[in-house]
């Protein structure tokens, strides 16, 4: 897929308008995942506003966010980054035979010490 389709089908998808966004980094730092993303947030709204789509296709920052929507809540701009990458994340998955996990192999990565809230996501994800 070309940059620009790719560009413009996430911000169609995620209705979210990264030409907004001032790169304050407050979603980044509100983000629980931080620790774990190749990409931040801040970086993410970066990359689909200048059409730097094709490293996100293959970042594992898709999966390690946790669709909390800490960054959306704390973006004094209302850029919500959480649906950005929601968005990129479903171009994956659209793609065929692109989606990362089934939902059979979700058991297996389940620990004690995993919050719920990721349980949960991941079943609404990766069941559709």
């Amino acid at each position: 897929m070309e940059n620009k389709y790719l560009k413009d089908e996430v911000v169609r998808i995620s209705g979210v308008d990264p030409k907004k966004c001032m790169r304050c980094g407050k979603c980044t730092a509100t983000c629980p995942s931080f620790d774990e993303m190749e990409y931040h947030p801040h970086q993410f709204v970066y990359m689909v506003e200048s059409g730097d789509i094709e490293p996100l296709l293959h970042s594992e920052s898709l999966y390690k966010c946790l669709s909390c929507f800490a960054c959306v809540d704390r973006c004094p701009r209302g850029v919500e980054p959480a649906k950005l990458v929601e968005a990129v994340k479903l171009s994956v998955i659209r793609q065929k035979e692109s989606n990362r996990l089934k939902a059979d192999d979700i058991a297996k990565y389940l620990d004690s010490d995993m919050p719920q809230q990721a349980i949960v996501s991941a079943f609404r994800k990766y069941s559709k």
